[in-house]
């Protein structure tokens, strides 16, 4: 039997005639349909704290309330107290979390720290992501014979004005045309067809890209697609069947003196860039969506581990309309 709404539920539920529904509360009320809460809790789950046996001890805190509240600083790139204090302040997202101010407070900032250094400690998003992965498969998403491969570069602070009077020694600086950048560079393997992100990976921002490419193939696919930061891409992995559609460097083209070659030259570039070109769109619900422009964290662990949560979200949100339909 529901429980009976307390004063402040019904204040945010019926007493507001003309609230208007947002595009946070339309973004939300998506999300809480396409993602698979049970199967992401069952992950988590045998390292989650039991409730003490004698009923003593601080209460536990449902884990995919816990969840859900580490969802929303992704999503909104909260740091922990600032989204114990969105709590308080958003009805959308209380409504997300089911949090009734009625009956009870939001989660700390210090319980919401202890459930991401949890994850952190026992490398759960890798797994998560894997049961995203598993998710979408279920839904028809199937791997097809192409990956493209990229990276972008995820700054951090280049400061030294703090306690150890040192930059993160984990992060390094690399230059980009002119332009120079410190931070962490994020890598990805990107399904050619369907556009998901099936692969992961961070490292420092001075790693070149070529040399990641074996940790970003799935093993199965059959064309391989990058920019000219992969030139020498089929000396680092396998072939194994493989064709790898590098693009080459534009001066190399413009060089060609044959008039004719050059331009069958520029239209082979063109379609393969066509097809890299679907690489871009994780990237920018990464950066624009989730306002992911800045790591939040010290050392490239936690990082990568946020990065991947991200990548493992944004697949949903790329995918929720077909999901959406899928489930009825």
């Amino acid at each position: 039997m529901p429980q009976q709404l307390t004063l402040a539920t019904q204040s945010d539920a019926g007493f507001e005639a003309h609230r208007k529904t947002t595009r946070r509360d339309v973004f939300l009320a998506e999300m809480d349909k396409v993602v698979p809460w049970a199967e992401l809790c069952s992950v988590i789950e045998p390292f989650y704290p039991k409730p003490r046996a004698d009923g003593g001890g601080r209460p536990t805190v449902g884990l995919e309330r816990m969840l859900r509240i580490h969802f929303l600083q992704q999503w909104y790139a909260l740091s922990d107290p600032a989204v114990e204090e969105a709590l308080y302040d958003s009805a959308a997202m209380r409504r997300f979390v089911g949090i009734d101010l009625g009956r009870e407070g939001a989660p700390d900032e210090t319980t919401v720290c202890k459930f991401r250094h949890l994850l952190e400690q026992h490398r759960l998003a890798d797994q998560l992501f894997a049961a995203v992965g598993e998710h979408l498969k279920q839904h028809g998403f199937k791997l097809s014979q192409g990956t493209i491969v990229d990276a972008t570069i995820i700054a951090a602070a280049p400061s030294t004005k703090n306690k150890a009077k040192t930059r993160d020694k984990a992060m390094h600086q690399t230059k980009k045309g002119n332009q120079w950048y410190f931070g962490m560079k994020a890598h990805i393997g990107v399904d050619a067809e369907s556009g998901l992100v099936h692969t992961v990976t961070g490292t420092a921002a001075n790693v070149a890209d070529v040399t990641e490419v074996p940790n970003l193939l799935h093993g199965k696919e059959r064309h391989v697609f990058g920019d000219a930061g992969y030139i020498g891409a089929e000396k680092r992995a396998p072939k194994r069947g493989r064709k790898f559609w590098i693009a080459a460097k534009r001066s190399v083209v413009k060089a060609i003196d044959d008039a004719k070659l050059r331009e069958i030259t520029e239209q082979l570039e063109h379609a393969k860039a066509s097809i890299r070109a679907a690489v871009e769109h994780p990237f920018r619900v990464l950066k624009r969506q989730f306002g992911y422009v800045k790591v939040r964290y010290k050392g490239l662990a936690k990082n990568t581990a946020q990065v991947t949560t991200l990548f493992a979200l944004g697949n949903l949100w790329m995918a929720r309309r077909h999901l959406l339909t899928s489930m009825g």
